[in-house]
């Protein structure tokens, strides 16, 4: 199930954030994405444009925290992800779309490889 929302910045854009679940190999894990754009439509479509094509927004149940405004705000792409920590682990760091978009294996070979 995916949940979500979104936050109005000053200057008439808005920032949603949506947590979608990702299935890689045998895990099972969680991802929050950031998007911003303009409106939450052009946002929902640049997921779209990505390969995410089942994502919806419904409702503003889990908007993006300031801290995550920060991210995507000072990210050039303004489209970041990271794996949603347990709650007693370390906070993973941000990641740009074409990270999330690599197949495994070619990161898997990327890091055994150096």
């Amino acid at each position: 199930m995916t949940g979500g929302g979104y936050a109005r910045q000053p200057d008439g854009s808005v920032v949603v954030a949506l947590s979608l679940p990702e299935s890689a190999g045998a895990r099972s894990r969680r991802i929050r994405v950031l998007v911003r754009a303009s409106n939450r439509a052009r946002a929902l479509t640049r997921l779209r444009n990505l390969g995410l094509r089942a994502v919806y927004l419904r409702g503003n149940a889990q908007p993006p925290t300031p801290d995550e405004v920060t991210a995507v705000l000072h990210h050039p792409d303004g489209l970041v992800w990271r794996e949603e920590p347990a709650p007693c682990a370390a906070a993973a760091f941000w990641q740009p779309a074409r990270a999330l978009l690599r197949p495994q294996a070619a990161l898997d070979g990327a890091v055994a490889g150096g």
